[in-house]
C-alpha cells in the first residue's frame, strides 16, 4: 500500500495510535477479521485533520464504529482503518432541548443522557448496539423511530482533512441509508428532543428494552439485523418460510430466536458467515422473488 512510509513518519508526530497488520477481530461483534494494512485511533480532531491532510492515497479508507454491524472479511482490510475512540464520544447540551453527540458515543450512552436531561425522543436509542456515526449512515431505527428524526445536523470531515457542517435539509435519508458522501467521517451530531417527565421516558425504555429481550438474542457473537426489510415484508419472516431457520455453514448460523440474526457460534470464519449470507439470500429468493439486501456491512478481502 502506498503512504506506508509516510504514515510510519507520522506515528513519531502524532499522540495517538498508529498500528501496522494489527488484526481487526476484536473491532468486530462477531470477533472475526484478519489484519489491516494501518489502523489509526486519533488523539483529537486536529491529529485526524492532520494525519489526512499529510496521506496522499485515499481510496482505501475505512472507518470503523463499535463493529456492531461490520463483517471483516478473513484476508483484513488493505488500507486504513480510522477508529475515534473516547475524545470523540462526548455529550452535552446546546440549549434544554438540543444534544450535541460525538460519533463514537453509543447509541445507548445518548438515550441515557437525553433521559438525565428530560428530553424524549431518544428511547429507542436504548435498543440499538452502536455508535452515533453508524446510526447517522445507516439511519438507525426500531419500532417506528429512527435517528434522522432527531437530527438537526451533522459535523462531518472529508478525507482531505477539511470540516463541514450537513443541515438535515440537505440530507436524504431511506430505510437504512442515507445519501451522504462515503468520503465522509462523521465527527458529532446535533439532536432536537422533547421536554419530558423522567417517569414517562423511563416507563418507555424499559417497555422497548423488555420488548426487544422478549424477540432478539443477546450475549452472543452477532450484528444484529443481517438483511433490510424489504418493502412490506419482514426479512425473518421471509428466512423462516424460506426454511433457513436454524440453517448453519460451519460455526455460523442463524439464531432460532430471531432468524434475521446471524451468529459467530465460536469458531466460525467471516467466509462461513458470508457463505450463509449467500446461500440465505439464493433460498429466499426461490421462494419468494425476493432479493434480500443485506444490512450488515462487509467489508476487507476475500481469501
Amino acid at each position: 500500500m502506498k503512504d506506508i512510509k509516510k504514515i510510519k513518519d507520522l506515528k513519531n508526530k502524532l499522540t495517538g495510535k498508529i498500528s501496522f497488520d494489527e488484526s481487526l477481530s476484536r473491532f468486530s461483534w462477531f470477533n472475526l477479521g484478519g489484519p489491516a494494512k494501518v489502523i489509526f485511533r486519533p488523539k483529537n480532531l486536529n491529529e485526524l485533520s492532520f494525519f489526512l491532510k499529510k496521506i496522499e492515497y485515499k481510496k482505501k479508507i475505512q472507518v470503523i464504529g463499535v463493529g456492531s454491524n461490520t463483517l471483516i472479511r478473513d484476508g483484513g482490510y488493505d488500507g486504513i482503518i480510522i477508529k475515534l475512540g473516547k475524545s470523540f464520544s462526548h455529550l452535552s447540551l446546546l440549549n434544554s432541548s438540543t444534544i450535541i453527540a460525538g460519533a463514537s458515543a453509543l447509541d445507548k450512552q445518548v438515550s441515557n443522557y437525553a433521559f438525565e436531561n428530560l428530553l424524549s425522543g431518544f428511547e429507542f436509542l436504548s435498543c440499538i448496539p452502536g455508535s452515533i456515526g453508524g446510526a447517522i449512515r445507516m439511519n438507525s431505527g426500531c419500532y417506528d423511530e429512527n435517528i434522522s428524526k432527531l437530527l438537526i445536523s451533522v459535523q462531518a470531515m472529508d478525507f482531505n482533512g477539511n470540516l463541514k457542517i450537513i443541515y438535515l435539509s440537505d440530507i436524504k435519508f431511506s430505510y437504512r441509508s442515507c445519501n451522504l458522501d462515503k468520503n465522509l467521517i462523521f465527527i458529532s451530531a446535533t439532536f432536537k428532543g422533547k421536554k419530558s417527565g423522567k417517569l414517562e421516558i423511563k416507563k418507555k425504555m424499559i417497555n422497548l428494552i423488555n420488548k426487544k429481550s422478549l424477540t432478539q438474542p443477546s450475549k452472543i457473537r452477532t450484528c444484529g439485523s443481517t438483511f433490510k426489510n424489504p418493502k412490506n415484508n419482514k426479512a425473518w419472516k421471509l428466512i423462516k418460510d424460506s426454511e433457513c431457520e436454524g440453517m448453519n455453514i460451519g460455526d455460523a448460523y442463524i439464531s432460532t430466536k430471531h432468524c434475521n440474526f446471524f451468529v459467530n457460534k465460536g469458531n466460525a470464519s467471516s467466509k462461513d458467515l458470508e457463505n450463509l449470507i449467500i446461500e440465505v439470500q439464493k433460498k429466499v429468493f426461490k421462494k419468494t422473488g425476493i432479493n434480500l439486501e443485506p444490512e450488515v456491512q462487509i467489508i476487507g478481502k476475500k481469501i
